[in-house]
């Protein structure tokens, strides 16, 4: 098999690579490929390929398990219209479990059918169906608190650090863009020197239209090694507040915002879902194409969760409410039971739930105790803590093994072990919940830790004095990686920083 780091020198095709059947005039003419290319939602037997070019097009993908291509297969994708932006995806089917596959995007122009634009390609490797060996990333927060591409930093360099792991995939737990954080040209730092951003029209203000949602995907691709990791490294993005609006929730009105002429957080959070739909290798649900929290299934060893804590959730408040109601809701009564039922239907070893946002980290709105999750400070299960007591009390109820929460958003990285012993609320299964972020974004943290469900800190990758808002380059971003190995039923999780240092490892052994 290939090494992703011999396949990425041979970058895109050039116009000879073009198959012999496609008609080729002049490069005005041709649908060019304009952003980038990705590979998302892998499972057992299919894949999510995404691209965008600028013209009306039809997407064609290219496969083959060689990266010579001696051997491969086309599949159609969805049009490029100007509806989308020219955004296109193409649902690969039919694939063997656990291969390692290469292919090339090519759009065919539709005013001149026959006519085809240059070729880019990528690689992916789909979800395992039997025992084995599985290694992924996981991370959030890109380009946040005005830290864009400094290319003279060397970019976004965590990007550069995790494809050097040869990862089998992504998992991006939220803040994948920030709507809400504009770029601009330069940034002054505490050190005297200054941060120098790429700059683009669609990161001059915050996102209001759907195009300018859509803008901020656009602009992490500018980074070549944000390009590159995507090009080779299958992912699964789920999102958080920056995605629309910092600690949005359904129902709010941005009444003192004076950056926003559209007041509704809900108005804004849909245009937001249709470019994070759009610009990002997302399978959509046949039933509810705007429903984001879904699973996906990696063999006998892993399942992994991805929730929406934004789109179900009541209004922030202080979150102390003592019975559950439409005002606690977190996850909400649906998602809540199809979590409950999918984690009682696993019978994978290790059951992953990748959340948004941390369960015992107190996150709350600045300067102010409005909770922006579940926690609440000391004390029993209040507000919408009372879901995620339903939920752990379900688990240790239903005897389920081996479940454990990955998660961002907080801007460091840090493992929490859930201790019943040490809890307000008890009836739960011991747990730990991995912490990691941001890939490229300000840092801040420690947080507070909540007793409800008895966190304890074991590990922190931040000193105490790190000063808030430290930029990139200060090289407080980070990474976690998971390994799990079938055959000797462990899962070993590693913190790294951006500089591809190891932080800290734990190997846990399965209950069952």
């Amino acid at each position: 098999m290939i090494k992703r780091r011999q396949f990425l020198q041979l970058g895109s095709i050039g116009i000879a690579s073009v198959p012999a059947s496609a008609s080729i005039s002049a490069l005005s003419q041709r649908p060019e490929i304009q952003t980038g290319i990705s590979s998302g939602d892998v499972s057992q037997n299919g894949a999510v390929i995404w691209g965008r070019t600028e013209k009306p097009s039809l997407m064609w993908v290219e496969l083959s398990k060689d990266p010579d291509f001696k051997q491969s297969l086309r599949f159609a994708g969805t049009a490029a219209l100007k509806e989308t932006d020219f955004n296109a995806k193409t649902y690969l089917r039919g694939l063997n479990p656990a291969q390692q596959y290469f292919y090339r995007v090519q759009f065919e122009s539709l005013d001149k059918p026959g006519l085809f634009g240059d070729i880019h390609q990528g690689q992916f490797k789909t979800a395992h169906k039997d025992t084995g060996r599985i290694r992924f990333c996981w991370s959030g927060d890109t380009a946040g608190q005005g830290y864009g591409i400094d290319s003279s930093r060397g970019g976004m360099h965590s990007y550069a650090e995790m494809l050097k792991r040869e990862p089998d995939f992504l998992v991006h737990c939220g803040d994948l863009i920030y709507a809400d954080g504009p770029i601009p040209s330069e940034i002054n730092l505490k050190d005297g020197s200054t941060w120098k951003n790429v700059e683009t029209q669609g990161k001059s203000k915050v996102a209001e239209t759907t195009q300018e949602f859509r803008e901020n995907y656009y602009y992490n691709f500018l980074d070549p090694k944000f390009r590159q990791f995507h090009q080779q490294v299958a992912s699964y993005q789920q999102w958080d507040d920056h995605e629309v609006v910092n600690n949005w929730y359904p129902g709010e009105q941005l009444l003192d915002d004076k950056r926003y002429t559209v007041k509704s957080a809900s108005l804004l959070a849909e245009r937001a879902r249709h470019a994070l739909l759009e610009c990002n290798p997302i399978s959509l649900n046949a039933k509810d194409p705007r429903r984001i929290y879904r699973k996906v299934s990696h063999g006998p060893m892993l399942d992994i969760f991805f929730l929406d804590m934004r789109s179900y959730r009541g209004p922030n408040s202080l979150n102390r409410q003592e019975k559950a109601s439409a005002e606690t809701a977190f996850l909400g009564e649906e998602q809540l039971q199809w979590l409950e039922q999918s984690l009682a239907d696993s019978k994978a070893s290790w059951k992953i739930i990748a959340s948004d946002m941390p369960l015992g980290l107190r996150v709350t709105e600045w300067q102010s105790e409005v909770a922006e999750n579940a926690a609440n400070g000391d004390g029993p299960a209040l507000g919408r803590e009372l879901e995620i007591a339903h939920l752990l009390e379900f688990i240790a109820k239903k005897d389920i093994h081996n479940v454990h929460f990955i998660t961002a958003d907080v801007h460091y990285c840090a493992s929490h072990y859930y201790n019943p012993n040490k809890a307000q609320f008890k009836n739960f299964k011991p747990f730990w919940e991995f912490v990691s972020g941001p890939l490229h974004a300000g840092s801040f943290g420690p947080g507070e830790l909540d007793n409800t469900f008895g966190p304890e800190l074991i590990f922190k990758g931040i000193p105490d004095d790190m000063p808030p808002n430290s930029p990139p380059s200060d090289n407080y971003q980070f990474f976690g990686e998971i390994e799990i190995d079938g055959f000797e039923n462990t899962m070993t999780v590693k913190h790294f920083n951006r500089l591809g240092k190891e932080l800290w490892r734990k190997t846990l052994r399965s209950e069952a």
